[in-house]
């Protein structure tokens, strides 16, 4: 390759690669959720999965008590390792506001409002709130998956393994 055409390629390679990263990007954004043919507009039933393979750390607590009218209320933020064929358990989210991001790997989501289950990789991030959402979660990628949570919590509930 000739010297004088060597920044014009490396200018449409750079291109090339941004537009690949936007692509991805778009994706990315949209994976890890429900089909929209597979939404369900009333919450159906979940199995009630057991505690497996789960080890919880709580990474910070931010008293938010009194702010803007909250209640007695907590900022938390978890690190939970779900183990080779771990789950964490069903639970509810009518009044718990929770986001939950893959640090990594690959985990599976058993959702009310989803007739099918849902993947959620590495990057991918998940709003959990809201009057009738009930899931779990399951590793049957074959490595140790990372889930960052950050919840709104009571102070009574900072300890409970299950929330």
């Amino acid at each position: 390759m000739s010297r004088r055409y060597a920044p014009a390629i490396r200018g449409l390679l750079a291109g090339a690669a941004c537009t690949a990263a936007l692509i991805q990007g778009i994706s990315a954004a949209q994976a890890g959720t429900c089909p929209a043919d597979k939404q369900l507009k009333q919450p159906r039933t979940v199995e009630n999965a057991p505690d497996v393979g789960i080890r919880r750390e709580t990474l910070s607590v931010v008293n938010v008590t009194g702010w803007r009218n909250l209640g007695d209320l907590r900022l938390r933020t978890r690190r939970l390792t779900v183990a080779v064929n771990g789950i964490v358990p069903f639970h509810r989210h009518d009044d718990r506001p929770s986001i939950v991001y893959v640090a990594s790997g690959e985990i599976i989501e058993h959702s009310a409002f989803c007739s099918v289950p849902i993947t959620h990789r590495t990057g991918e991030w998940t709003p959990e709130f809201g009057p009738g959402h009930a899931h779990w979660w399951e590793n049957k990628s074959g490595k140790e998956v990372v889930l960052l949570s950050s919840d709104i919590v009571p102070p009574d509930m900072l300890d409970d393994p299950d929330m």
